[in-house]
This record gives C-alpha cells, sequence and structure tokens, in this order.
C-alpha cells in the first residue's frame, strides 16, 4: 500500500507541476504552437534537390555492393563445382581468396552505408545546412511572437490534437524566403490538397 501511495503522490506530483507550467505559460501571454518539418521541407526546393543526389549516388553505389557480392557468388560457386578436382592446397587457396572477396565487399558495403559512411556524411553535407536555416527561422519567429514550445508534427510526438490555427509551418517557409527559395505561400496548400508534397510549382526568389 505504501508503494501505491508512493505512485500516487509521485504522478499528483508530475500532474500539478504540468498544470503549473501550463497556467504559467497562459498567464505570460505564451502558448504552445506546431510546425510541420515534412511540409516545410518538401516546399523547399533546395531539399528536394539534395534528395534526389542523395537518391542516385544511393543507387549507384548500391550497384557497386551488388556487383562485388555478386561477384563472391560467383567464385563460390565456381568453387564448389571444381572442387573435387582441386588439391588440398588448391582448396585452401580458392577459399581464402572467396573470404577475401567477401571481406572487400563488406568494407564497400560499410564505406558507403555504414554508420560513418560516405552517404552519411553526403546527406550531413547536403541536408544540415537547410535543417539548420529552418530551425534558425522557427526560433526567430517563436522569439518574435512569444511561443513557448514549438513541436513538430512529423517528429513522431504522440499529439493527440492539433489546431490549424497553431501551424505556424507556412510562418516559417515565409521567414526562410528572405535567405533561400521556397514554394510561394500561395501555391503550398493548394499542391498539398492536390496530394503533389513536392518543391515544384512557382518558387519565392531570394532577397
Amino acid at each position: 500500500m505504501k508503494a501505491i501511495g508512493n505512485l500516487v503522490l509521485t504522478a499528483a506530483l508530475v500532474w500539478g507541476g504540468v498544470m503549473c507550467a501550463h497556467a504559467q505559460i497562459v498567464g505570460g501571454g505564451q502558448k504552445i504552437v506546431y510546425v510541420d518539418s515534412e511540409y516545410i521541407m518538401s516546399n523547399i526546393p533546395e531539399y528536394g534537390d539534395a534528395q534526389s543526389e542523395l537518391e542516385s549516388l544511393s543507387t549507384k553505389w548500391q550497384k557497386e555492393v551488388k556487383a562485388a557480392f555478386d561477384k563472391v557468388e560467383e567464385m563460390y560457386s565456381k568453387y564448389q563445382t571444381e572442387k573435387l578436382l582441386l588439391s588440398e592446397d588448391q582448396k585452401q587457396a580458392r577459399e581464402q581468396a572467396i573470404i577475401a572477396k567477401e571481406q572487400e565487399a563488406k568494407n564497400l558495403q560499410m564505406r558507403y552505408f555504414g554508420s560513418d559512411g560516405q552517404l552519411f556524411q553526403k546527406r550531413t553535407e547536403l541536408v544540415q545546412p537547410i535543417q539548420e536555416k529552418i530551425y534558425t527561422a522557427m526560433q526567430e519567429i517563436a522569439q518574435q511572437k512569444n511561443y513557448a514550445f514549438v513541436l513538430d508534427l512529423a517528429s513522431g510526438t504522440s499529439i493527440l490534437y492539433a489546431s490549424d490555427k497553431n501551424d505556424i509551418s507556412d510562418d516559417v517557409l515565409d521567414q526562410l524566403g528572405n535567405v533561400m527559395q521556397t514554394v510561394r505561400r500561395e501555391d503550398r496548400r493548394k499542391a498539398g490538397n492536390a496530394g503533389a508534397g513536392s518543391a515544384g510549382g512557382s518558387v519565392k526568389p531570394k532577397k
């Protein structure tokens, strides 16, 4: 019973803290708003170009890796066919060659697609500057409008309800239009309603 009492007390304290924080936010004239980062990025042509380049590189490197593993399979299949005609020394030499070729293929795969591989590095090079500009624009708007929190609908956070009037995604895109190209506001929702969800359409020029 004591353990249950402690749990109830802890829950009450947490809930009380949340309500207190909420009261402070409301009382201070601040509010919680949200963005949809996927919607924002889909309306930045530079991000679409970056994704296309990454997909092209990924496809190219996947072919190279597949060719490397196909060579291993070819060597192994040929070895199995000729195995009975080989001496023990020849068998050992062929097996070592197959193992070495397989390791080469694995190394190539890691070089391209490893956690710190070339694809990851290229994604960081192309996408991170865009993400930083988005964050800067969002931060500027939050400070100007006195927003307490900015959530991201695309982050997987459990949000049970979100009113459209608290969506500042278009405001962030307008702010971004001062430093990079973005799809014009009047064309964004139109494209979204049509199911396009792409970075096409008219583009707001850099100022």
